[in-house]
């Protein structure tokens, strides 16, 4: 079992930036490919960002290539989002994940966080 938490969420200005952290405690958590998704209300769940277990491959969505980049610490048990230029309509509960493989898809994503909010106010 892995148990994944959110932290670094809240309330920012369009253009502003916000760092997420996921601390993972439970099973080794440097042999997993973390990823993180968002959910906007009445929209499906949608990939973000997700770096393998070495740190050496790391795969964007289109729409927030060159604004974020996913970190990772092996040390801390901790995966990281930095968000750059954020943009109101990505106001959504963000997600971190892991699963045995980077992935674009969420259902290759065994364990999940509970999730937290970022709004971004225009």
């Amino acid at each position: 079992q892995v148990q994944l938490v959110e932290s670094g969420g809240g309330l920012v200005q369009a253009g502003d930036s916000l760092r997420l952290s996921c601390v993972a405690s439970g099973r080794s958590f440097s042999y997993y490919a973390m990823a993180w998704f968002r959910q906007a209300p009445g929209k499906e769940r949608e990939f973000v960002a997700a770096r393998n277990w070495s740190g050496g491959s790391t795969v964007y969505a289109d729409s927030v290539k060159g604004r974020f980049t996913i970190s990772r610490d092996n040390a801390k048990n901790t995966v990281y989002l930095q968000m750059n230029s954020l943009k109101p309509e990505e106001t959504a509960v963000y997600y971190c994940a892991a699963g045995p493989s980077i992935s674009t898809s969420r259902d290759q994503y065994g364990y999940w966080g509970q999730g937290i909010q970022v709004t971004v106010s225009s």
